[in-house]
């Protein structure tokens, strides 16, 4: 049956999950888990606990609306409704708890849907439309607005390769990170004229590996979800680089392929990690204040998720991709 569409999770007593969803350790490290558990800890890997449960759990897999097809992206508004877009090329709007409360649809089909969602603090949807690449950019009502790109793929200065995510500075200017041939970040002005990029493929600090999501905060300091680099990157305005953080593994400050970084009220960074289903809190340095998560299909645990949007209250909502629900945790 299907469960209803906002579902409160009891994690007391022992939660029964699917074999195939239990971590690989031996049978002792996983009765100490379970045990941990009582005490709202959540197994992430053999011997790596982290602290939480989800506060709540929601969604219906389907077409419906209100009902999610694996969402992939999504971003919080000033009022905390929660925006999320799925394959059906829609933009659902739901309120903090998951009520439904309107959506509208990109008006073109596209079979695996935009990648990359921002309310900016202008109060406009941002949508990066990845497969045809252009952003279009909407009132909260859905209302079309703007678009930045010719919707034809391209390589050079003002086309797109495939367009993963899109912020805003202070002074109203676009940023727009992609991945293909270029992996760059490409900056626009607020009227959509290309004004200058940087990046470009690679490993080395500065360059990209499918740079994925971008944040950015107050001080105009620009943070990219450097994906198959397993990195995060820091960046002036001007693409002068900062710092960075980051490597493949699963202990903390690791990283396995960043799909989406948020800052939060209390200017701390979420990263939500696609490769180690999890959520990890950084602070403004890159050291690692907490693990949430890890792979399954329980309360409090993930299944490759693609984004993560954080409320005004400091609550984090994570897109539980490939469990087609969102789950809300405080780290």
């Amino acid at each position: 049956m299907v469960p209803p569409l906002q579902t409160w999770f009891n994690l007391s007593g022992n939660p029964q999950y699917p074999p195939d969803d239990r971590p690989s350790c031996s049978r002792r490290n996983w009765l100490k888990a379970l045990g941990a558990m009582a005490f709202g800890l959540i197994p992430t890997s053999c011997g790596q606990l982290s602290a939480g449960r989800p506060e709540r759990v929601w969604g219906i897999r389907g077409t419906k609306p209100g009902w999610l097809s694996k969402p992939r992206v999504a971003a919080f508004d000033a009022e905390d409704n929660l925006y999320i877009a799925d394959l059906t090329d829609r933009i659902q709007v739901f309120d903090r708890d998951g009520k439904y409360l309107r959506h509208w649809t990109m008006p073109a089909l596209n079979v695996d849907g935009p990648s990359g969602l921002t309310v900016d603090r202008l109060g406009r949807v941002l949508v990066a439309d990845t497969h045809f690449y252009r952003i279009m950019i909407y009132d909260l009502t859905g209302r079309f607005l703007q678009q930045i790109g010719q919707g034809v793929q391209g390589y050079t200065p003002g086309l797109f390769g495939y367009p993963t995510d899109v912020v805003i500075d202070t002074q109203g200017k676009f940023y727009v990170s992609e991945y293909g041939d270029n992996d760059r970040i490409q900056v626009f002005s607020p009227e959509g004229v290309w004004l200058r990029q940087w990046g470009g493929h690679g490993y080395e600090p500065g360059q990209f590996m499918r740079p994925r999501a971008l944040a950015i905060d107050d001080n105009d300091l620009l943070y990219v979800a450097d994906s198959c680099n397993h990195r995060i990157q820091v960046f002036d305005t001007t693409g002068k680089l900062l710092r960075m953080w980051g490597e493949r593994g699963s202990n903390p400050g690791q990283m396995s392929y960043p799909y989406d970084i948020c800052t939060g009220p209390d200017k701390s960074l979420y990263v939500c990690e696609y490769g180690n289903s999890r959520v990890q809190k950084f602070d403004s340095e890159g050291i690692s204040l907490g693990l949430w998560g890890g792979p399954g299909r329980g309360p409090g645990q993930l299944n490759n998720p693609w984004s993560l949007a954080v409320d005004s209250q400091g609550a984090v909502s994570v897109i539980d991709s490939n469990n087609h629900r969102v789950q809300r945790l405080r780290l």
